[in-house]
């Protein structure tokens, strides 16, 4: 991941965080802009080779692995703090039934904590549930300053195969926060993990989504040596990311039970003021919302499934 974001970014920032508060591509645009142009098209990668059988079932195996050493390596100081996600996020300010009302939030693959304690900071009547897939990263968030177990807990979780119930009580979570964590999670699991996050959300609530849009600069960065499937590709360090439409991820989350609220692209542009480049970046950014109580789920119809090799 280092490698593929320093080159355009400055400070260890993340393209996500830069492009959310910097500079907006006039603010709005068409979604024809999604359409790349022909002499565009014809600088993505045209090798249909993927990674080897062999190789794709290492990654998933070592996906734990991959991102543990990630933090090891980066710490706490990849990622800026989230300062921007009430901004970007009115709900998590405007949910509420009444002022007074203790919100209860899941920040489902929370790293290190860059978006909980802003949250924890700014409002004083809220708690929090995170969790995330590496062990070393929830420990970073117990040994924060502002952690406190009165307002917080912090648990390890696979979301493709823990019961999230074992942590959180069954439909007791008003928001869920999923911001670039979907596409780090291999396409024919996203559908448990929808399905686990489904379970202890209380009906009415909802999920407030940001990740990797469909041919964002990263996407048209990766080698054709780097593809896993199709809109999915592995960085130099292991940990993998997938690109979505707004589409395919209506039908991931509706197929689930959700209900769509908001589903569209935005637009920002990452600066890197030292080296003088400017780059365009799409992300996908929604809100879903459940409908009604249920423990069970229709006959799986998974939208990503054969996108790649299944592990």
């Amino acid at each position: 991941m280092e490698s593929e974001i320093k080159c355009f970014t400055s400070d260890h920032v993340s393209p996500e965080e830069l492009s959310i508060f910097d500079k907006p591509q006039g603010d709005i645009k068409s979604n024809l802009d999604m359409s790349l142009s022909q002499a565009e098209s014809h600088k993505l990668p045209i090798d249909k080779t993927l990674v080897s059988e062999f190789k794709q079932m290492k990654l998933e195996k070592e996906a734990q692995k991959n991102w543990d050493l990630f933090y090891k390596r980066n710490t706490t100081n990849f990622f800026k703090d989230r300062h921007w996600t009430t901004r970007e996020f009115e709900e998590l300010k405007s949910c509420r039934e009444f002022e007074s009302q203790r919100l209860v939030l899941l920040e489902a693959g929370c790293g290190v904590g860059n978006c909980i304690f802003p949250l924890l900071e700014e409002d004083r009547n809220i708690f929090i549930y995170a969790c995330d897939f590496s062990p070393r990263a929830v420990d970073f968030v117990k040994q924060h300053p502002l952690y406190c177990p009165e307002r917080c807990k912090a648990f390890w979780c696979d979301l493709t195969q823990d019961d999230l119930r074992g942590e959180v009580p069954p439909a007791s979570v008003d928001v869920v926060t999923l911001i670039f964590v979907l596409s780090a999670i291999h396409p024919d699991k996203m559908v448990r993990s929808l399905e686990n996050i489904y379970r202890v959300l209380k009906p009415g609530g909802c999920v407030l989504f940001r990740d990797y849009g469909l041919n964002d600069h990263a996407m048209q960065r990766f080698k054709a040596a780097n593809k896993l499937g199709q809109n999915f590709y592995v960085r130099q360090d292991g940990t993998r990311s997938f690109f979505f439409s707004k589409e395919l991820l209506a039908e991931l989350f509706e197929g689930r039970g959700f209900r769509s609220v908001a589903n569209d692209y935005v637009f920002r542009e990452t600066v890197n003021k030292k080296e003088g480049l400017c780059v365009p970046r799409v992300f996908l950014q929604s809100k879903f919302t459940k409908t009604h109580v249920t423990e069970t789920f229709p006959e799986e119809t998974n939208p990503t499934q054969g996108l790649c090799f299944s592990p």
